[in-house]
């Protein structure tokens, strides 16, 4: 599709790159690694399945969409790949049931180097 844009002359869009009117665009169907942002971060969110209630909190505030509800099993599962480590659901969170625990405190923790500076 050929748009005619002032100042930059005509911009050809593949069909399957255009954005529905509205710039709504479709949801990912699924987890895409290069987009990987979890390499950062020096705490994880670490979960206390006692104190946690499923009131879907640290779902609804955590910005990279990190945590997921496994509605047949009853569970918050977090997803560690595309975590921060911002801590956003820690301090959201109500009943207490998050804490941030260092990422050397884990085997696959990922601010490990292979050789001190």
């Amino acid at each position: 599709m050929a748009k005619e844009l002032p100042g930059y002359g005509t911009i050809d869009v593949p069909k399957d790159r255009e954005v529905p009117f509205g710039a709504v665009t479709p949801a990912p169907v699924c987890v895409q690694n290069l987009f990987q942002t979890s390499n950062w971060r020096i705490v994880r969110p670490v979960k206390d399945d006692e104190k946690c209630t499923r009131c879907l909190i640290c779902y609804l505030s955590c910005p990279d969409a990190c945590w997921v509800y496994k509605e047949e099993e009853d569970v918050m599962e977090w997803i560690n790949n595309f975590c921060k480590g911002c801590q956003i659901c820690i301090q959201e969170c109500p009943s207490g049931a998050l804490t941030a625990v260092p990422e050397l405190d884990f085997p696959d923790g990922v601010v490990r180097l292979d050789k001190p500076f």
